[in-house]
């Protein structure tokens, strides 16, 4: 008999087909009635696969009494209730690493493209301005400028390494000093005054929400460029378009917010912000890695009884090889 799994998200194609080679899958999405189908099937259900913007609350998990492991499909785990898994005995993985480069490349985009106004020069041309007017107002340069990265984990090294070519002067806060050869602050809004573009990639939840407040983005400034690439909840939305608005800060470039999909309409006219549709490691490439990984955790467990990568709190509930 295979064993009973519940989709949650948008799970890709080459996933479900995995999935489906060792499982009964059932897809929260197709599911019209969640609590009568709780009651009826809940029992069954050993693992669960995750998008990592969805919610696994601690109702669903408790609804679940045989659940063994969740799946994330995400490097950010924030929508899960780890502690209630955790507190279960249920391994919580997840898909780091094979994101890194992606999401330090679209930082960099968004540095790129708000310094050299990339949005509104392409206008510019489309528009029939350049003939019309002529060439378009002057841009910043990146170059050699001082870059603050909030959380220095894995993708904001790598963020660090990659900005190098353009001789930028790197520093970052993080909750402990690290051993790399970049300036540590403890302060955040201290390394703000400090810096040009502040770029934000610490992890969501709790414990970051609203780090970047008024205090930070007026420490940043009229000329400093605020950088989003890790969860919306890490920067106070409404005192940010309030700072831009004011002129109080510079420059934004945003991949994530606050209640996606919902945006501060206000942004829509600013021509110092450029907007993404949190697609930081929305690659063919990456998304497939992430996909690949995400069914391996899950196969691994169930034959081996090892996971590739648990999240930190679950790693002692479960082998890792």
């Amino acid at each position: 008999d295979k064993r009973e799994l519940l989709a949650i998200g948008g799970m890709t194609p080459r996933m479900m087909e995995a999935f489906a080679r060792n499982f009964v899958v059932y897809e929260m999405a197709a599911i019209g009635d969640p609590e009568s189908f709780l009651r009826e099937k809940g029992e069954g259900i050993e693992a669960i696969a995750t998008y990592g913007a969805e919610k696994v609350p601690a109702a669903l998990i408790d609804a679940l009494p045989n659940l063994k492991m969740i799946s994330c499909y995400g490097v950010g785990y924030d929508g899960i209730d780890t502690a209630k898994a955790v507190e279960r005995g249920v391994v919580v993985t997840h898909t780091p690493n094979v994101l890194d480069d992606d999401v330090a490349n679209t930082a960099i985009l968004l540095m790129l493209a708000v310094s050299r106004q990339l949005v509104r020069d392409d206008r510019w041309v489309r528009s029939g301005n350049w003939k019309a007017k002529g060439a378009a107002p002057l841009t910043r340069s990146i170059e050699g400028k001082p870059v603050g990265i909030v959380g220095l984990g894995r993708i904001g090294e790598t963020i660090a390494e990659k900005l190098q070519a353009f001789s930028c002067k790197v520093s970052y806060h993080s909750r402990n000093r690290r051993d790399v050869p970049y300036a540590y602050y403890s302060d955040l809004r201290q390394m703000a005054e400090e810096v040009d573009y502040l770029v934000v990639i610490t992890p969501g939840g709790a414990a970051t929400r609203h780090l970047v407040n008024r205090e930070v983005m007026d420490a940043l400034g009229p000329e400093g460029t605020l950088i989003n690439v890790a969860r919306g909840t890490v920067i106070d939305e409404a005192e940010m378009v309030a700072a831009l608005r004011e002129g109080r800060l510079g420059y934004a470039g945003l991949d994530v917010f606050e209640a996606e999909p919902h945006v501060p309409e206000e942004l829509f006219t600013m021509d110092n912000v450029v907007l993404l549709p949190h697609v930081g490691s929305a690659t063919a490439e990456t998304r497939q890695a992430m996909g690949d990984l995400t069914v391996e955790n899950i196969e691994r467990f169930f034959a081996e009884g090892k996971v590739t990568t648990p999240v930190p709190e679950a790693a002692h509930l479960v082998k890792k090889g």
